[in-house]
């Protein structure tokens, strides 16, 4: 009985294969499901080479698998990271080979102003950390600019509130780049105006505008986009910003040069008044105007005091005339008395000169005292002088002989000793005799001297003291000649 009633359980309960359950389960999802919204925060993000995206979804009960499918990634509304809650468009699928499933992710949004409020905090504290708020990155607003680039959506109210803006204070070129400024894409559209502007060209605007009306902060989050953030702080052109209302505030109002509250207000930042300026050029040319004249007048005053200063140009000419004929003639008069006083004053001196006479007198006079004596006259000197010292010199010997023998006779000397002493005074005699001889005029002229002398007697010292060709007087030891002074040539040797 027992064995009959599993056999008629096993027959009532269906038989699958794997593949049959598995996919039973998957219609079964799809088709309970079908599009569902799943709320939940991104966890195990990863990005594959081949553009997929897996991701997970949590919350405080479970978790959920997904996957964004290459295609459908730059068309998810936002750039999805681990730790942000979203809400996640799509459709439920199982994967049978791994008995799972996971939900195909089309479209993706912040959950709520919360999430959205604090993914852009995110995003302020890091671009903060890296400086792209400074204030020295900011650029100046030109004061008139030739060509205004507008970013913004080709419909709506903005684009016509600014060309009418810029029309009526100082008309200028508007170059417009229209873009979506929310939804799906617009992020991407707004960085590749905000580079494209930015290249050099021909029509490169001076300023740039990116501008959007207002709306809710899910409609501002392209704005707030990280790549359009990047895109307005490397832009080389001085960028306004003008998103939403004057309430509100996007990330990108921090990173531009200048934010202002609505996109008129950009328009009336880009270009000044015109009336204003001509105001303002009229207000200067008339104080121009009024200070030179001022300054005119002031000068044409010190010149008019200057003028009745100076004194009667005529009457100095005439008084200057005057001096100058007087000072002629006391000059006239003076030169001829002052030219005697000089004269009186060089001939005072002359008065206690010498004469010529007498200075050469004087002059002859030193001459003579400065002549030496003939050779004939020293010659005969010396021989007086030898003479002379020979007769002391017999009277000294003489003398000593007779003190030598008064000495021998004292002492009573033998004659050999005496005949000694006499020998001895003798040689010295010879020998004082000798050296006279040596220095003796006639001794220097046997040694191949020669007395040079002129005509007169008197001895040539120098050799310019003749003229070339002079007729001199040679004294040698044996007699003397007559010779002619001649040059010598540039070898030394006598001109012959």
């Amino acid at each position: 009985m027992m064995e009959s009633d599993a056999a008629s359980a096993r027959g009532n309960v269906p038989q699958y294969s794997v593949s049959e359950i598995s996919g039973a389960i998957k219609r079964t999802l799809e088709s309970g499901f079908g599009r569902v919204r799943v709320r939940g925060e991104i966890t195990e993000l990863k990005r594959y080479p081949s553009g997929h995206v897996y991701l997970s979804l949590k919350d405080e009960g479970g978790k959920i698998a997904g996957v964004i499918w290459r295609g459908s990634v730059s068309r998810l509304g936002l750039a999805p990271e681990n730790g942000n809650e979203v809400i996640a468009t799509g459709r439920v699928s199982a994967y049978g080979e791994r008995s799972s499933y996971q939900l195909v992710i089309e479209r993706m949004e912040f959950a709520g102003e919360g999430a959205l409020l604090a993914n852009i905090e995110r995003l302020r504290k890091r671009l903060l950390e890296e400086g792209l708020f400074d204030g020295d990155r900011k650029k100046d607003i030109p004061f008139l600019p030739t060509l205004v680039g507008v970013i913004t959506s080709r419909s709506g109210a903005v684009l016509h509130d600014i060309r009418t803006t810029i029309e009526r204070r100082f008309p200028r070129d508007v170059l417009l780049w229209p873009v979506a400024v929310q939804g799906e894409g617009a992020a991407a559209q707004i960085a590749a105006a905000i580079e494209g502007m930015s290249v050099r060209g021909p029509r490169r605007p001076d300023v740039l505008i990116v501008a959007r009306g207002g709306g809710s902060l899910e409609d501002l989050m392209a704005f707030n986009d990280e790549r359009v953030l990047r895109a307005v702080a490397a832009c080389p052109i001085p960028l306004i910003s003008a998103v939403g209302h004057e309430t509100d505030t996007t990330l990108i109002d921090l990173v531009s040069d200048r934010r202002a509250p609505t996109p008129t207000a950009a328009a009336e930042m880009a270009v000044p008044l015109r009336s204003e300026l001509v105001a303002d050029l009229a207000h200067r040319t008339a104080r121009l105007t009024g200070g030179l004249s001022r300054i005119m007048q002031t000068a044409k005053a010190r010149l008019d005091q200057a003028a009745s200063r100076l004194p009667d140009l005529p009457g100095l000419l005439d008084t200057a005339r005057m001096r100058l004929d007087d000072r002629g003639q006391r000059l006239e008069l003076a030169l001829p008395g002052y030219v005697l006083r000089l004269r009186a004053m060089l001939d005072a001196p002359g008065r206690y000169l010498p004469g010529p006479d007498l200075i050469i007198g004087r002059r002859k006079a030193r001459l003579s005292a400065l002549v030496i004596p003939s050779p004939e006259l020293q010659i005969e000197r010396k021989r007086a002088f030898l003479i002379t010292a020979a007769r002391g010199l017999d009277g000294a010997v003489n003398q000593t002989v007779q003190q030598q023998a008064l000495r021998v006779e004292r002492q009573r000397l033998t004659p050999e000793t005496l005949y000694s002493a006499i020998r001895l005074q003798k040689a010295r005699v010879e020998g004082l005799g000798a050296h006279l001889e040596a220095v003796s005029p006639q001794a220097v002229l046997r040694r191949g001297y020669a007395l040079v002398q002129d005509a007169n007697g008197r001895p040539v010292t120098r050799a310019d003291a003749r003229p070339p060709n002079g007729r001199v007087v040679l004294s040698f030891a044996d007699g003397e000649r007559g010779a002619r002074l001649d040059p010598l040539t540039s070898q030394g040797d006598l001109g012959l």
